[in-house]
């Protein structure tokens, strides 16, 4: 069986690591007493897959992974057999049985929707008119670990709202697809935003 887990990541676990979130979950179903299913080989490994990596300091409420028993299981008796082995910072929003043959699934994402809230005042109509220019711009070309590339058409939507009482968020849809990774702190820079003073959410994996 495959069954597909969408949960939240929020609290201290916005600073753990994708690797040991990965070795999170499966202590965890271990701990349930979920029948997973290993890799063949020297060191097997349990078949659990994480749709996306989450950078350090994001919180979610979106993630996604795969994970393949040796029996079938309802989706609800996964869910409720999780829930006392699991974090309070880790919440199951949803367990769904998916077809073995399907892709997989780090290769279905296309994109990924981010709710930024910025933590320090802004001059809104400044920050508007950075948008609309980063949106026009032919190319927004950046850096990222000594490569070039360019972060224009990895951004899909980028929108700015304002509350009543002054406070502004930013609406983001990256591209997330493998080599075309659109990162939020990368968008922020084009804005001179500095990351620090933002807190990201995660609030949405879009599937193909």
């Amino acid at each position: 069986m495959r069954a597909r887990i969408t949960f939240t990541k929020q609290g201290a676990l916005r600073y753990t690591g994708h690797l040991d979130l990965h070795r999170l979950w499966e202590r965890a179903m271990r701990r349930a007493d979920l029948p997973l299913t290993y890799s063949q080989g020297f060191h097997p490994q349990p078949k659990i897959s994480l749709a996306s990596a989450l950078p350090l300091g994001f919180s979610s409420r979106a993630e996604v992974l795969d994970v393949r028993f040796n029996e079938e299981l309802a989706t609800q008796q996964i869910a409720d057999r999780l829930k006392g082995s699991l974090p309070r910072d880790i919440q199951i929003m949803q367990v769904e049985s998916v077809d073995e043959r399907a892709p997989a699934l780090q290769t279905q994402v296309l994109s990924a929707e981010y709710d930024v809230q910025l933590t320090e005042p802004v001059d809104g109509s400044d920050l508007k008119r950075k948008i609309e220019e980063a949106l026009l711009a032919e190319s927004l070309p950046r850096e990222r670990r000594g490569k070039f590339y360019d972060l224009r058409p990895l951004i899909e939507k980028l929108k700015l709202e304002t509350d009543e009482k002054g406070k502004h968020r930013l609406f983001m849809t990256l591209s997330a697809r493998e080599g075309a990774t659109g990162r939020p702190e990368e968008v922020l820079q084009v804005l001179g935003i500095e990351p620090e003073y933002t807190r990201v959410e995660r609030t949405k994996l879009i599937f193909q």
